[in-house]
């Protein structure tokens, strides 16, 4: 009996040991493929093809919407995930929207903004268009609630903003 405990205890510290040991590389792997933009030398080189949206002549819709634990911001490029780092051009109308009925929405750029409007205030009836103005890299929080919500029933969310020249 006392060398099965001794067994048991042994290989269940070996279990976890083994599983922090593999969580701590995926967290460390996730990490790198997706940085925080505003923390590169170069912000602008997180902008690529795939992670751009809209140019001066088609406007970027954002898709604001709550989530199960949270809110995110979704642009329109194809594949994008919420809340990622996504980039715009420098005079590039931006579309904020919630495409989920019944909901409200605000996207807090803090206290430094690219738009004309520091903070956007909408809902899935009323979208809310700006113009991306100044060049940086910004990050903004996101929130959503649904209509008629109670304390807890509405979440927020960060993302990334790169405006490029």
């Amino acid at each position: 009996m006392r060398f099965h405990r001794h067994f048991a205890v042994r290989y269940t510290v070996f279990a976890l040991l083994l599983v922090s040991l593999v969580y701590g590389q995926y967290a460390q792997a996730q990490n790198k493929k997706n940085p925080y933009a505003c923390t590169l030398a170069d912000p602008t080189a997180a902008c690529t093809a795939a992670t751009t949206c809209g140019s001066t002549l088609e406007p970027c819709s954002v898709d604001v919407k709550r989530t199960a634990n949270a809110a995110s911001a979704t642009p329109s490029i194809p594949g994008a995930k919420g809340n990622s780092t996504f980039c715009v051009k420098a005079g590039t109308t931006v579309i904020c929207k919630s495409d989920t009925k019944h909901q409200g929405f605000i996207v807090d750029m803090g206290s430094a903004s690219p738009f004309d409007t520091p903070d956007i205030i909408g809902g899935s009836d009323k979208s809310v268009t700006v113009k991306a103005n100044t060049p940086g890299c910004y990050r903004f929080s996101a929130g959503a609630c649904l209509s008629g919500a109670i304390y807890g029933m509405c979440g927020n969310g960060t993302a990334q903003l790169v405006v490029v020249k």
